[in-house]
């Protein structure tokens, strides 16, 4: 993958983002303007904007609590510090944070507003299952996320989709139907921002910089197949954010889903390293 191509993904994410929140903004406005006029607009109008700011201020930390993360500590694992410091440089990229989630299903996600702020997760199962070589491999793969700006549009429309998933909640007796009204609505959120392709773009990105598609595959295919003897729990709205599709096949869980196909990806590395 070029470098103008990663240029040209990181305007068009920038460009997403934005388009998530011109549109509901719009909308919103329109909205108040039917209710009260231009003042009832303007009034609607900056209120979605400040829910947008607030999306944009702290959305990575409101993803990160949701995911049971926390904030690693140097002293846990220095080596995954030093690692994660190393493909930043690599990448050109301001070094991300390390969060670690307590839980022995082997995950990582990224999440953040791009290559300047950004922070990486991975769950103790994960740093347990793999050997050093495909944890920087599958750590590449969540800084190509970054250094691609794939994480901005990633945190607005994953957090937006699980804020309407949980607002179903609040329906007492018509929780289900609101679900059934809501995640929809998240799920096209999703879909309309989010490509499958921006993982492919990730490994291809990944591998350019490491110089090495065999330990992505392998690592990709062992997580596949650890996860199957771990339970797994987590919000299905997050779906996007893993490296791996995680998440059975529920309804809810299938609305979300946007990764491409394990072996399509595990077929496309093994031929950049034949």
């Amino acid at each position: 993958m070029s470098s103008t191509a990663v240029r040209l993904a990181a305007t068009v994410n920038v460009l997403k983002t934005w388009a998530l929140v011109a549109i509901p903004t719009a909308a919103a406005a329109g909205i108040g303007w039917l209710v009260a006029g231009v003042h009832g607009s303007l009034l609607f109008g900056a209120c979605s904007l400040l829910g947008w700011g607030a999306v944009y201020a702290i959305g990575d930390r409101a993803l990160l609590g949701m995911v049971g993360a926390r904030p690693f500590a140097l002293a846990e694992d220095p080596l995954l510090r030093s690692t994660v410091d190393r493909l930043a440089a690599g990448f050109g990229v301001a070094s991300p944070r390390l969060y670690l989630i307590d839980d022995p299903f082997p995950r990582t996600l990224a999440v953040g507003r791009g290559p300047r702020s950004a922070a990486i997760a991975v769950s103790t199962g994960f740093l347990g299952a793999l050997p050093a070589d495909e944890v920087s491999a599958v750590l590449a793969h969540e800084v190509a996320h970054i250094r691609r700006r794939d994480v901005l549009p990633q945190t607005f429309a994953v957090l937006t989709a699980e804020m309407l998933v949980e607002a179903s909640r609040l329906g007492g007796w018509f929780a289900q139907p609101l679900l059934y009204l809501f995640a929809p609505v998240g799920a096209a959120f999703v879909h309309l921002i989010l490509s499958g392709n921006r993982e492919l773009e990730a490994d291809a990105l990944a591998v350019r910089v490491t110089g090495n598609p065999r330990d992505l595959a392998d690592a990709l295919l062992r997580l596949d197949r650890a996860a199957e003897l771990v339970a797994f729990s987590a919000p299905p709205a997050t779906a996007p954010l893993y490296a791996l599709d995680l998440f059975d096949d529920s309804r809810l869980a299938r609305m979300f889903k946007t990764h491409p196909p394990l072996d399509e990806r595990i077929a496309r590395l093994r031929a950049l390293g034949a």
